[in-house]
């Protein structure tokens, strides 16, 4: 019956991103609502960012000096070690699972709220394909604004890791300095900017579609702001484990 319910479901998701990407009727409003959605999902997350990156990057520092000193390794281990956590996995899976706490129970809730105040009604009857009106530019911008968040997060925890290797006596600043510069790849880089694309797109576009499909009133918006996060998280963990097996093999 659940997987019965799960093919259901996924047949309407790729029905209404059908209905998404479809050729927007006015590019100039388009690109007018774009930019607007760059600035509220994109730009008004990067205090969040900023501020769970530099705490982070300071406990994975204190944990990987906390449990890798022995005198068999070498003392720049450690940020090296900090590097790649920071570079494989937290700027992009956790950074993503973070922000689809917070962008995508803000879409969720925001085209929910239209459709249950019948505003999405108003906009079919109008002839207006809403989907593609509404959604369409939450996606783009998301995805558009991601590769920044990535970057700002991999930068700001790694200064994370250099502040507490500078306001404490854990580990020489110098070492820790080498460590985040020895046998550096660029690939990390990049691989972790390919898979955020993928995870933004999933944020937006299943957060758009439990709010666009809610069926109620206040409570049911609510359902579908959890249901968008908890979705969002899943689908995010999934993907991981496949792009993370297609990229570094």
């Amino acid at each position: 019956m659940i997987f019965t319910k799960s093919i259901s479901q996924f047949g309407d998701y790729c029905l209404f991103m059908r209905k998404v990407f479809a050729m927007p009727d006015r590019w100039k409003l388009f690109f007018k609502r774009t930019l607007s959605e760059v600035y509220k999902l994109g730009v008004d997350s990067v205090p969040l960012v900023v501020i769970v990156s530099v705490f982070i990057g300071a406990v994975i520092t204190i944990q990987m000096q906390l449990n890798t000193s022995s005198p068999l390794l070498p003392a720049y281990s450690v940020g090296l070690a900090t590097r790649e956590i920071i570079l494989l996995e937290f700027s992009n899976s956790i950074l993503c699972l973070i922000l689809a706490g917070k962008v995508g129970s803000n879409i969720a809730s925001e085209i929910g709220t239209m459709r249950v105040t019948e505003q999405i009604d108003a906009l079919d009857i109008m002839g207006i394909n809403s989907a593609n009106f509404l959604v369409l530019p939450k996606v783009i911008a998301f995805v558009f604004f991601i590769p920044v968040l990535v970057v700002l997060c991999m930068g700001t925890a790694l200064l994370g890791g250099i502040a507490v290797a500078w306001g404490t006596d854990l580990i020489p600043l110098p070492k820790f300095i080498y460590g985040l510069q020895a046998f550096f790849s660029e690939w990390y880089v990049w691989y972790g900017i390919i898979k955020s694309l993928f995870f933004a797109f999933i944020i937006s576009s299943v957060a758009s579609y439990c709010g666009y499909y809610v069926k109620g009133g206040a409570l049911e918006v609510g359902k579908a702001s959890t249901n968008a996060v908890v979705t969002s998280s899943i689908m995010i963990l999934l993907f991981d484990v496949i792009l993370t097996k297609l990229l570094l093999q």
